[in-house]
């Protein structure tokens, strides 16, 4: 059975996301404005149902979705894209993959005691974020 990864998290680290935004094909100005930005990530997991928020002083994006039924994912206020995107476990780890204009888009999330690791791809990019469960 999965973890449930309900909980509020806060921004502890990250690496690499000026290169992943890069590979989004994010200008630069937008790039080096999300670099300073330290999300927070509010998870709300019950059964098979998931809501992911990410809150930014900047903007916040919500994911709502089913785990294993793909869904049409409007990326708007990231880079601009949609994506066909379904969201699965493989043992302990919550997979997405957003299939679209950007090959080996996606990410994964999973816990590591109280830290929320997320690890988000885009073309040959890696970026990885930490998070600290505070309740």
């Amino acid at each position: 059975m999965p973890p449930n990864l309900t909980g509020y998290y806060r921004f502890v680290s990250q690496e690499n996301m000026d290169n992943y935004l890069r590979a989004l094909d994010i200008n630069v100005v937008l790039r080096k404005l999300v670099c300073l930005l330290k999300p927070d990530k509010e998870i709300i997991h019950t059964g098979d149902h998931m809501i992911i928020r990410t809150i930014t002083s900047l903007r916040n994006y919500v994911m709502d979705f089913d785990v294993g039924v793909q869904f049409e994912e409007d990326l708007g206020p990231v880079d601009g894209r949609k994506c066909q995107t379904t969201v699965s476990w493989e043992g302990d780890q919550l997979v997405c993959e957003q299939l679209g204009e950007k090959r080996n888009r996606g990410w994964r999330h999973w816990l590591e005691g109280d830290q929320l690791h997320l690890r988000m791809t885009a073309e040959d990019e890696v970026c990885v974020q930490v998070f600290q469960k505070v309740k």
